[in-house]
């Protein structure tokens, strides 16, 4: 029998890029939206026909610029701004060209989907300043008291690269790392899927720290408590401590937390672009035609209330008291919103997929961002011969520090704090001043002979997505035992399992798909909630260019027993 999966990609070039495909639905989201038959199309007599898109954010506007080139009317809804956690700010008084991002700041080559529309929309990608990585001039780990200046890994302590190692043999002997990370490379489907299907029974109910403690690898604390405060990648992986193993896994098998890359001029052009981009190919509306002109330039505001009517129809209230009534619709915020923010009919979703919503775990997450004059930091310590101050790594409250700047000439800017969790709830109380106050008291404490405050240009911007009503949470982060609820969202879409009075209403979003906190996902779930609609009116993919829901059968993530 021929698989109706797409044809694989051969990867001949070992350092090329993982895809961010799988290891739960290892299908190709890059090879399908690049075919030139497009990702498919609905019957004539659908054209025009209006569907609900609640959520401006990434998920949202991919949705409903791909329904609008199928010949659909997409209604957005977003109760904010154009963007979501795609949130690129300025600060006040200063040169517009210099921003802060408050969400998503930094994107691996393995979102292949996200990079599609980055090129469509023509923007422009650098690589982005981690620790310990080529674009960043050097990085201080501070831990206890004592810090290290390092330009790469060799340049720090033994016993972080004895860690580093730890790391990876926890993983080849745990995880099988290197068989799922070849057979990702190549899109090997059927070994994914054989490794992937043992692992997810094996960890399902494993806790990122007990799967360390675990491994021989890992018996000595002093290492565990050096890899939670530091990592590699991103920084320090403690507040994923209590996470799911298997959130971890899907993380290092696709290379995401490596390589990363910042959008030039800030991610949230990305949506604001597709919101106003025109189409070559369009079907039913005239060229020109554009998410924004088909809104009068501006989205409908905040759903306040949807419930079920006559005809299983998706019938939707916003917040200036307009009711409207669609046959289809693509729900694409944090699904938190149902239970609290939108008065919801339970008739929307089987009881299962309430309960599978009521019991998403989100992470907390906060920034701070200060404006400065020039990029001090590169400047030269005469008696060290070192940078003046460097990306930085800390179990002090600021935990890492981002050094961002476009020349040694320009204003640059500064990440005073990024933080997840616990750390984040520690600056919930703080008012952005307050907060600044702390950071450079701790930075002050690393690096005694800089005056950081002397070059802040401008007031800090910051945000806590936890207390942001619209979002209440930075991310999903799966718990032990949740792989089921998490199943159930995601294989959401394919309707023809689900009972004929539940259907109509998709969801979508990073929290739905299996990579939460990676705009990959974003936009991987908008393009199942597009086939979902396209399946619902009739509609069909070309056979050479098989959509996700076509081959679900073939590809669908493990089914545990609910017993």
């Amino acid at each position: 029998m021929t698989s109706t999966v797409p044809n694989a990609v051969q990867h001949t070039d070992a350092a090329e890029p993982i895809t961010m495909f799988g290891p739960d639905f290892p299908y190709a989201y890059d090879d399908f939206l690049a075919h030139p038959a497009g990702i498919g199309q609905i019957p004539a007599t659908a054209h025009g026909t209006e569907v609900a898109v609640i959520g401006g954010g990434l998920s949202g506007i991919v949705a409903a610029y791909e329904l609008m080139k199928m010949g659909l009317k997409p209604v957005v809804y977003e109760a904010d701004q154009i963007g979501g956690r795609l949130r690129t700010v300025g600060f006040d008084g200063c040169d517009p060209d210099l921003t802060a991002e408050m969400g998503a700041m930094r994107f691996p080559p393995s979102s292949t989907a996200l990079q599609h529309y980055i090129d469509l929309v023509g923007l422009e990608t650098k690589p982005f300043p981690n620790p310990l990585s080529p674009a960043t001039p050097s990085t201080v780990v501070d831990l206890k008291g004592e810090s290290h200046y390092a330009r790469t890994i060799d340049d720090l302590p033994q016993v972080y690269r004895d860690v580093m190692d730890a790391w990876n043999r926890c993983l080849e002997e745990g995880a099988d790392f290197s068989d799922m990370n070849r057979a990702m490379r190549e899109r090997d489907v059927p070994r994914i899927r054989e490794i992937w299907a043992r692992l997810v029974e094996k960890l399902d109910n494993q806790t990122f720290y007990g799967f360390l403690c675990d491994s021989d690898a890992f018996k000595s604390f002093r290492h565990r408590e050096i890899f939670g405060q530091v990592g590699f990648g991103t920084g320090g992986w403690d507040t994923d401590f209590p996470n799911s193993i298997l959130e971890i896994l899907r993380v290092v098998y696709t290379e995401a937390d490596d390589h990363h890359r910042g959008i030039v001029g800030g991610s949230q052009q990305l949506p604001l672009r597709l919101w106003d981009r025109e189409p070559q190919k369009i079907v039913h509306w005239p060229l020109g035609t554009s998410l924004s002109s088909l809104h009068d330039g501006e989205p409908r505001p905040a759903v306040t209330r949807m419930n079920r009517t006559a005809g299983n129809r998706i019938t939707v209230t916003d917040a200036t008291g307009d009711i409207r009534t669609y046959p289809a619709a693509i729900f694409t915020g944090q699904s938190w919103l149902l239970l609290s923010k939108v008065d919801c009919d339970d008739a929307l979703f089987p009881i299962d997929h309430w309960t599978a919503m009521e019991r998403t775990h989100y992470m907390e997450s906060s920034k701070l961002f200060v404006p400065v004059d020039r990029p001090f930091w590169l400047d030269e310590d005469e008696s060290t011969g070192r940078d003046t101050m460097s990306m930085t790594l800390t179990d002090r409250m600021t935990r890492g520090t981002y050094l961002l700047d476009d020349g040694p000439d320009r204003p640059a800017v500064i990440c005073l704090s990024y933080t997840w969790c616990d750390d984040s709830l520690k600056w919930l109380p703080l008012s952005p001043a307050e907060r600044m106050d702390v950071m450079l008291k701790s930075l002050g404490e690393i690096y005694p002979d800089v005056d950081i405050r002397k070059h802040v240009i401008g007031n800090p911007v910051t945000v806590s997505w936890e207390n942001e009503p619209y979002f209440m949470g930075a991310f999903k982060a799966n718990l032990p035992g949740h792989y089921r609820y998490q199943r159930r969202l995601f294989t959401h879409f394919m309707q023809d399992r689900l009972p004929a009075d539940r259907r109509g209403l998709f969801l979508a979003g990073d929290d739905i798909s299996w990579t939460a906190g990676w705009a990959e996902g974003a936009v991987q779930t908008a393009l199942n909630a597009v086939w979902g609609v396209m399946h619902q009116f009739d509609g069909a993919t070309d056979p050479t260019n098989p959509g996700p829901g076509d081959v679900f059968d073939d590809i669908a993530p493990v089914e545990l027993p609910e017993d």
